[in-house]
């Protein structure tokens, strides 16, 4: 037992007043005469001994009275369990990721988690909150309450490393109690790794009681026919036993199509045919599961052709010209010694065709086109210098072009995961007519080939970046060193190029993903393109290329769906947005990782178990209680005992 007023104590002293009172008596007698005491001396010995006794109880009740009076003021106590943590700051993390809208026995998982801190958070208790976005720094449950009544479903995932971090930035005397409210779905182990805070965190995993879930994945265009696109999307199922699902796709809001998906597998693929136009709309479902992944915005731009450029002898030429048609690109061929340098940077694609010599205004040129998003084809001639080449590839890369080997070479493998074959081949070709070169350059490549010879050496390779492509063949493809031009591959490989980096299927970002975004647009040196939505616009960091313009969005918009492109008041392109599927599978919990934390069903649970540890026990009260009771009982012996 300890005291808080231990000084007080001394005041102990005092019980040696009623016993000096008890041991001298101050009253003074007086001698009364009577005529006859005889009959009076029993009566006298009988009093004389009730009177000791009744003196001995009050002596006894007036030293308890004041003893228990005294340690009362002392104000005596039991010192708590874990008192030296009683001055712990609290920090509550609240996931707020799209998981959370799953269902429990008593609504949306968010929703009654932020319901129990506003029930149960003590109204006089400090702590920070913290949740996938946002942070509210030293704040009471009154203060926070507008905030969490309207706290959103955030398109971050939840990252318990991060927001570890910023709990640890964050400068205190104190030590800190941290409390953390998930589902734990995609919960990483290295997470739970790096938290090394001195008192392990209290965790709060509410469970989903429907853990079925259906989310659209992608959308594109499988097909393109004369006059329709025929649209692919493909859908995930996660769980077990599903209903019939129904399936809608929607244009400028106006239903154009509907149908029913039964999921007999856990992937399912269905296609809808629409007119070859723009699109500006986005496909949903209806299921019992997750909201946010019930709906894919996407867009289709209006077809624009492609500007095309070859530049090398027309005659080596010609089978472009039968690649790049008139209905899809605006292919033109130019001898180098009458090309026009000022039209280069109107193209999209530049081929240099077998030159024999690169010039170092044209390399220039071709540096500064490639740097703002163009895409540039290579292929040597028997003749070039390959001192020369290299010295225009080093402005892209590491390739590095060696002597010219005159000995035959089978083009044999096909990389089918390459960006310029993706979509290109229902199957994965192992056995077709291989195209052969005579002759063909060494070289020293650490990018992946497209196409490779027989003996694993590249015979075309890419240096791909997120703006821009650069294509390298390594042996001439005219006629009379090579019979690629009559394979297969060269149409698909050429029309790839052609495209590369181009908006010509389906526009549907993801938020969050920092891929740069180009814009067919001429802009004036102080205009900015904005990107408006139905509720909610924002100006994404820009720069301006020539009559292009690179666009990075980051972490914008916070909403998903349909948006359009302004300059000023102009319409430039339509432009869709959609949350990250990652939190679609409900199954994605391993509470195993969290068995050496502490865990609890409630918040309540835990301010209750921090307060009855970290809380003294007084009981003063008790020793005023007994005070009170030996006062009255003093008063009761003076009373009835004679």
């Amino acid at each position: 037992m300890h005291f808080k007023h231990p000084e007080i104590l001394y005041f102990l002293f005092l019980l040696i007043v009623p016993i000096l009172v008890h041991l001298f008596q101050l009253r003074r007698f007086k001698t009364s005469y009577f005529t006859n005491v005889r009959f009076l001396k029993e009566l006298a010995v009988q009093t004389r001994k009730s009177s000791k006794i009744k003196k001995l109880l009050l002596l006894a009740t007036r030293l308890l009275l004041l003893t228990f009076l005294i340690l009362a003021f002392a104000q005596p106590f039991f010192e708590a369990v874990d008192s030296k943590n009683a001055s712990n700051e609290m920090y509550i993390v609240l996931d707020n990721s799209f998981s959370m809208q799953a269902k429990g026995k008593k609504g949306e998982l968010l929703k009654r988690a932020v319901q129990e801190l506003l029930e149960n958070t003590p109204e006089n208790a400090q702590f920070s909150l913290l949740t996938n976005t946002e942070n509210f720094w030293n704040t009471d449950i009154k203060s926070s309450k507008s905030a969490l009544q309207n706290l959103k479903y955030s398109a971050a995932a939840f990252d318990l490393s991060a927001i570890t971090a910023k709990i640890k930035a964050h400068q205190s005397a104190h030590k800190k109690d941290i409390v953390i409210i998930t589902d734990a779905v995609g919960l990483k182990e290295k997470d739970i790794k790096n938290i090394d805070f001195d008192d392990k965190p209290y965790f709060i995993v509410p469970k989903a009681e429907q853990k079925n879930n259906i989310s659209i994945d992608s959308v594109y265009i499988n097909q393109t026919l004369e006059n329709f696109y025929e649209i692919g999307i493909n859908l995930s199922a996660y769980g077990e036993d599903f209903k019939p699902v129904s399936t809608a796709l929607y244009n400028q809001n106006k239903l154009i199509a509907k149908t029913i998906i039964n999921f007999d597998t856990k992937k399912k693929k269905i296609t809808f045919t629409i007119p070859k136009e723009a699109f500006h709309g986005y496909v949903s479902i209806e299921d019992n599961g997750l909201t946010y992944d019930n709906k894919l915005f996407f867009s289709i731009s209006k077809n624009k052709k492609i500007n095309v450029i070859s530049i090398g002898a027309p005659e080596k030429s010609n089978f472009l010209s039968r690649i790049y048609t008139s209905a899809e690109f605006n292919y033109q061929n130019y001898a180098l010694n009458v090309l026009d340098y000022n039209s280069l940077e109107k193209q999209n694609t530049i081929i240099l065709n077998e030159l024999e010599e690169i010039p170092q205004a044209l390399q220039t040129t071709l540096k500064a086109f490639v740097g703002k998003g163009g895409n540039l084809v290579i292929i040597p001639s028997e003749k070039t210098s390959a001192s020369n080449l290299n010295t225009f590839l080093g402005n892209f890369g590491k390739i590095l072009f060696k002597n010219l080997e005159s000995n035959s070479k089978l083009i044999t493998k096909i990389n089918f995961d390459h960006p310029l074959f993706s979509g290109v081949f229902e199957t994965k070709i192992t056995n077709f007519q291989y195209p052969k070169t005579n002759s063909s350059f060494a070289v020293s490549s650490p990018y992946p080939s497209v196409l490779s010879f027989e003996d694993q050496t590249p015979f075309v390779t890419a240096i791909q970046t997120p703006i821009s492509g650069v294509t390298i063949f390594t042996a001439p493809i005219n006629s009379s060193n090579s019979n690629f031009q009559q394979s297969p591959l060269i149409v698909p490989l050429f029309y790839k190029i052609g495209q590369n980096n181009q908006k010509t299927g389906v526009n549907a970002l993801t938020i969050g993903n920092n891929a740069p975004y180009f814009v067919d647009v001429l802009l004036t040196k102080d205009a900015i393109l904005e990107v408006k939505g139905t509720e909610d616009s924002f100006i994404p960091i820009q720069q301006i290329l020539n009559n292009k313009v690179k666009l990075t969005f980051n972490d914008f918009p916070e909403t998903a769906g349909n948006y359009s492109i302004f300059d000023k008041k102009e319409w430039v392109e339509n432009i869709s947005f959609n949350y990250k599927r990652t939190e679609s599978d409900l199954s994605l919990i391993n509470t195993s990782m969290l068995s050496d934390f502490k865990t609890a069903d409630t918040l309540a649970t835990i301010f209750n178990t921090l307060q009855t540890e970290r809380t003294d026990s007084q009981i003063w009260k008790w020793f005023v209680i007994f005070a009170l009771l030996f006062l009255a009982l003093e008063m009761a012996i003076i009373k009835f005992v004679k």
